[in-house]
């Protein structure tokens, strides 16, 4: 279960702000990057741990192993785009199982502010963008929105089939992300689309796989003229 997190509550919580932390990450080295986050009126943002220890930086947690579905790190080289994606989809299970933990921590975030789903925002970085899509696709109800930053829709196939809904998504990434490529964030806006989620994209010159203010700036805006 999650049971460590970082809590900023401005005012009297009238949105939930959930941020999920990457692959070999935790949501200590997400905190800073999420500054004007905090400056949301009305909101609670969450940034939770997840509970497993990273399979290669013990100091570091993940949401799912990514070593079980790419032991040798294909994904960061393979030519081939059709591969690339391949191994992203063959994550289905590591994301179901990270969803049941998200989803469980979530009801009782929105137990205790007495919201409900569409008032709920899920945000993520890297690995933590994948988990956010694919929890908003499949919960049996319709949040508030979803915000990728420099994330990919793992588990493409799986989701096409067994999709529970359509939220709003915006996508972030950087053009010059090396681990993620920059082709992701078409490949991941076209599945969107095909599945009904209004969605955003944008990409950004001279970013690499990180979080930008810039980024942040506008999944702030996102949030906001959801929440009107």
């Amino acid at each position: 279960m999650i049971n460590e997190e970082i809590v900023h509550i401005n005012g009297i919580p009238k949105r939930l702000v959930v941020f999920l932390h990457g692959y070999q990450d935790c949501a200590g080295h997400i905190d800073h990057k999420c500054l004007k986050l905090q400056d949301l009126p009305d909101t609670a943002l969450h940034i939770p741990d997840s509970p497993l220890i990273s399979e290669i930086d013990h100091t570091t947690r993940q949401w799912f192993s990514i070593r079980q579905f790419d032991p040798n790190d294909a994904r960061r080289d393979t030519p081939s785009w059709e591969e690339f994606v391949e191994l992203y989809n063959k994550m289905t299970v590591g994301l179901e199982s990270a969803y049941q933990n998200i989803m469980e921590y979530i009801d009782n975030l929105l137990s205790e502010y007495q919201l409900s789903y569409s008032d709920l925002f899920l945000c993520g970085f890297s690995q933590g963008a994948m988990c956010a899509m694919y929890s908003g696709l499949m919960c049996p109800y319709k949040i508030g929105g979803v915000i990728s930053f420099g994330g990919i829709l793992a588990a493409q196939g799986y989701i096409e089939n067994h999709y529970m809904n359509k939220p709003d998504v915006l996508l972030l990434h950087g053009q010059d992300d090396e681990k993620i490529r920059i082709g992701a964030l078409e490949f991941t806006a076209e599945n969107l689309k095909k599945l009904g989620c209004k969605t955003q994209s944008y990409s950004f010159a001279d970013t690499a796989h990180r979080i930008t203010d810039e980024e942040i700036d506008i999944a702030k805006n996102f949030i906001i003229e959801r929440s009107l």
